[in-house]
């Protein structure tokens, strides 16, 4: 199948592209920059360029719209440039893949819709839970779930098929330095404490990225059309194991500190990923220690090279 990617250049979308290329598809680059792998066809395009994005989609099969503003901190900084991005990019990537009558529109999503969902110690929370609109909620948490209306509302107007994957909290090399591990990383490797919010016993079930990728080719299936999957680790990890972690592969002695909690944050859910498995036969299959060993080392190259480069351009 021959599948766009919006934001392909990005953390996710790059090791989903290699994932549509080990399952034998063809991934298209849809991004306005090129990817690292110069032999994957590139189509320069904004999800904000409506006719842009249409003439992108043009004679492909499906389109995954991974592009957004997913860092937290830059949808408080600029909620109205996050609002356009998150929900009217997604309008604009649907109506391309409408006018290109394409079989499959996938929506990248995440967990954090469930923040609004009350919790029984022990249930799972799964793909059928309501939300509430009346909830306290962060608002990357709203753009969200206006985008996954979008795509229900495409499917009941234009007959678009779709599929919507709930990420949970991804995690490996290439993420954004701005995320919780890699801001533990830098501080460790320059010996200051770590500040975990709260008490630390907020979790998320890290799933790590190549895991996550392999589930969008699966996404690609007949039996995943209109439906919506939970894409969660498989262990609950709190911010204070995140931490010790960090110290531990970096071989800091540096204390953690705690602060207060922040407004809004999404204290974590107990989600179920069995759709996913029953359905696609999707499990996550890197332990949160494994993913780490991984990720560390490369976070620490990454870091260090970024400093160097700071300190020359200074030193000029």
């Amino acid at each position: 199948m021959r599948a766009g990617i919006t934001g392909a250049s990005g953390f996710i979308g790059s090791y989903v592209v290699e994932a549509l290329v080990a399952t034998g598809h063809e991934p298209v680059v849809i991004d306005v920059r090129p990817p690292a792998d110069p032999a994957v066809e590139y189509r320069e395009a904004s999800i904000l360029d409506g006719p842009a994005l249409t003439r992108a989609a043009a004679g492909l099969d499906a389109l995954f719209h991974l592009a957004a503003v997913a860092d937290v901190n830059d949808v408080v900084a600029d909620p109205a440039g996050a609002m356009d991005l998150n929900i009217t990019g997604t309008l604009r990537a649907l109506e391309a893949a409408s006018q290109n009558n394409l079989k499959r529109f996938v929506l990248a999503s995440t967990v954090w819709v469930y923040s609004s969902v009350p919790q029984t110690p022990g249930d799972l929370v799964d793909e059928t839970e309501c939300m509430d609109v009346a909830a306290s909620r962060h608002i990357y948490t709203t753009s969200k779930i206006a985008a996954e209306m979008l795509c229900h509302d495409y499917w009941n107007m234009h007959k678009l098929p779709f599929t919507i994957l709930r990420y949970g909290i991804p995690y490996g090399p290439r993420m954004r330095l701005s995320l919780v591990v890699p801001v533990f990383v830098r501080k460790a490797l320059r010996g200051e404490p770590l500040t975990v919010s709260g008490d630390g016993s907020q979790h998320r079930k890290f799933v790590y990225v190549e895991d996550l990728a392999r589930a969008h080719a699966l996404a690609l299936s007949d039996v995943a059309e209109n439906q919506t999957y939970n894409l969660d680790g498989s262990e609950k990890i709190t911010i204070l194991r995140i931490a010790e972690s960090v110290l531990r592969l970096t071989g800091s002695d540096r204390p953690i500190e705690f602060m207060p909690a922040r407004a809004g944050d999404y204290s974590g859910k107990d989600v179920s990923s069995e759709k996913a498995l029953r359905e696609l036969g999707w499990a996550p299959q890197v332990t949160f220690d494994e993913g780490m060993e991984r990720t560390v080392p490369w976070l620490i190259e990454r870091i260090r090279a970024d400093e160097e480069e700071q300190a020359v351009a200074i030193a000029r």
